[in-house]
């Protein structure tokens, strides 16, 4: 899971592999596949960023 910044500023862990699309209009909206919204302070990249720190983690710790 990463984690993100709501607008209010709470702090809310959604999971990557849920995210359908990430858009800026020109807030972050993070949208899931169950359709649920999440607005966001971190910007697209920052959220690409986070998928991609998170996926290198977890693979790099599989057995081969």
């Amino acid at each position: 899971m990463i984690e993100v910044t709501k607008m209010d500023g709470t702090k809310t862990l959604i999971n990557q592999d849920l995210i359908e699309t990430v858009e800026t209009t020109p807030d972050t909206v993070v949208t899931l596949t169950t359709g649920k919204k999440i607005i966001t302070k971190e910007s697209r990249q920052e959220i690409d960023n986070l998928v991609k720190s998170y996926r290198k983690e977890i693979y790099a710790n599989l057995p081969f």
